[in-house]
């Protein structure tokens, strides 16, 4: 009791403090997931399609179903929708996930690194630079 009363400002203050500390972190996973996805460039991107499908519009796709490009049997069958526990999963061992896909690809094997690449993926997805 005597706590609050001599400082009533300091609730207000810590959960200011917490909130802005959550977005940090958010921020510095951000950061490690795009560091991440430097596995990823020499063969996908986000705005257009390379070796590998662009990334654009990601989360809620059906596997195997962006436009223009010709994707394994395996992807097309999988009818996997893409979500952040799907790709968390498909990340983790791409050829274990969906065997027979094209992505030869061993997997990202650390999960915090892996969860990391997952929110960068989600967030440049439907970021500016990717068409609605």
């Amino acid at each position: 009791m005597f706590f609050r009363r001599k400082f009533p400002g300091q609730a207000t203050l810590l959960l200011t403090l917490l909130i802005c500390e959550s977005v940090l972190a958010a921020d510095a996973d951000r950061e490690a997931g795009k560091l991440a996805y430097n596995q990823c460039i020499g063969c996908h991107s986000f705005a257009y399609h390379r070796t590998g499908p662009k990334h654009c519009n990601l989360i809620g796709r059906i596997a195997g179903t962006a436009k223009n490009f010709e994707y394994s049997d395996a992807m097309h069958i999988s009818r996997v929708v893409w979500s952040r526990e799907t790709l968390n999963d498909f990340l983790a061992s791409p050829l274990t996930y969906m065997p027979g896909t094209s992505m030869g690809f061993i997997g990202v094997k650390n999960s915090d690194q892996r969860m990391n690449l997952v929110e960068y993926l989600v967030h440049q997805s439907e970021s500016d630079q990717c068409d609605p």
